[in-house]
C-alpha cells in the first residue's frame, strides 16, 4: 500500500526548497567571482534534490516491509523489526544489531496552518499503518491509497 500525499501538499513540501534554489540560482548570475558562483550552483544542485525529495516524501509497504521516503533517505525496514507507530509520527523499531531505532514519517507530521482535510488523511493513513504493524489489514498484494 502506498500512502503519499496530495498534489498541493506535495508541492507545498517542493516549495521548501524551490524558493531558496531560486534565490541561489539569482545569487549565482550576479556573483564576481568563481567560488562564489561555485557555491552558489552547489547550493541550487541541493536545493533541487530537497525540491525533488518534498514532492516524493510517503510511506510505500507491503507484506514484508516498509519503504519511508523523507528529505534526507530513504529507509526500507522489514516487518518484523517493526515494534509501533508513535504520536510524533515515526515508526520505533529494532536493528539487526539490537538496537533501538526510529525513523520519522515526515509526509505524516501536521501543522497548525494545514487544512483539515489534510489533516484527517494524515491520521487516516497513519491508522491504517498502525493496523498494517499490528498485523491486520492489507497482508496481500500492494495497494494504492492516496490521501487528498
Amino acid at each position: 500500500m502506498e500512502h503519499s500525499l496530495s498534489t498541493r501538499n506535495r508541492l507545498a513540501n517542493s516549495g521548501l526548497a524551490v524558493v531558496p534554489a531560486v534565490a541561489a540560482t539569482a545569487y549565482a548570475v550576479q556573483a564576481d567571482g568563481g567560488l562564489p558562483r561555485l557555491v552558489a550552483v552547489l547550493a541550487v544542485l541541493g536545493f533541487a534534490v530537497l525540491a525533488v525529495r518534498g514532492y516524493r516524501l510517503g510511506v510505500t509497504y507491503d507484506h514484508s516491509r516498509i519503504t519511508i521516503r523523507g528529505y534526507a533517505r530513504t529507509r526500507v525496514i522489514d516487518r518484523e523489526h517493526i515494534k509501533a507507530v508513535t504520536d510524533f509520527p515515526a515508526v520505533t523499531w529494532t536493528a539487526r544489531n539490537g538496537r533501538e531505532r526510529w525513523t520519522p514519517l515526515t509526509a505524516f507530521i501536521t501543522s497548525t496552518g494545514e487544512f483539515s482535510a489534510t489533516r484527517i488523511h494524515k491520521e487516516h493513513a497513519l491508522t491504517k499503518l498502525r493496523q498494517w504493524v499490528r498485523g491486520g489489514g492489507d497482508r496481500g498484494r500492494a495497494k494504492t491509497a492516496v490521501p487528498r
